[in-house]
This record gives C-alpha cells, structure tokens and sequence, in this order.
C-alpha cells in the first residue's frame, strides 16, 4: 500500500497519475458500504482508492462512536492490504491533509478532522511508502 497526502489541490492527484499512468481509480461514495472497491481489482493492476473523507463526513451522521468508526476505517485498510496481497497489485491510498489548518469550531468539523488525522494515522502505518504532496512537489516521507 502506498499513502499520496497533502492539502486541498496540492497535486496529489497528478503525482499518483504520473506515477501510476495505467492505474483504476475508485472514489468511495458517500454512504456505501466499506469495503465497495473489491470489484474494480484487478490482478496487477494498481488501484487508487480516493473520496475518504466524503466518506468520512457522510458516516458520522450514522455512527456517532468515533472509536466504531475509526474500527470500520482500519478494517477496510486491512482489506485492501489483503486484496494487494492476494491480487499481487498495488493499492494507493490519497488523502487530504486537514490537520495544518484552524480548528473548526462546530463539533462534527471537528470530528471530521480528527477522524481524518487517525485514518491517515492508520493508513501511514500499513502503508509501504508514504508520500507528502505540497505545490506539486512530492517527498517521501517512508
């Protein structure tokens, strides 16, 4: 698994395009089911996983435990590193950075963010190789 990060149009899409020009993308849509990307894998072919704090933000109308929710996230990332293990492809994980902004002061802003900070948290830690996106520009960070 490899984890592209960074702010608001930071490039992050582009590097991961350049970078994987033959990869299927798949955007996780609000309100589905965790893990829904199986069927796009294919043997070998990487896999871009973006849309998460959509995700994120559409399921904490329905669970209102962080701790469930952030359970769901790492078990979905387990998935993945399954199905690359077991499809011999690469799964790249893209997203946002929110934790260098202000603090939102509506509650469920805030739990977006946090929620956000742990997955990337989670992801950094599963993840192969770690990649900072800022202007364009891409540094490794594992």
């Amino acid at each position: 698994m490899q984890l592209f990060i960074g702010g608001a149009c930071a490039g992050k899409c582009d590097a991961v395009s350049e970078r994987f020009p033959a990869a299927r993308w798949h955007r996780l849509e609000a309100g589905t089911r965790l893990p829904d990307w199986r069927e796009t894998v294919v043997a070998e072919v990487p896999l871009v996983v973006t849309g998460w704090a959509d995700w994120i933000e559409m399921a904490l109308s329905d669970e209102p435990d962080d701790d469930r929710l952030r359970e769901q996230l790492v078990a979905a990332l387990e998935a993945l590193v399954a199905v690359e293990r077991e499809r011999g492809t690469t799964v790249i994980v893209i997203l946002p950075e929110m934790g260098r902004g202000i603090v939102p002061m509506a509650a469920r802003l805030r739990r977006l963010r946090d929620l956000a900070g742990w997955l990337a948290q989670d992801v950094a830690e599963l993840a192969d190789a770690v990649e900072y996106v800022r202007h364009g520009l891409v540094k490794s960070l594992k």
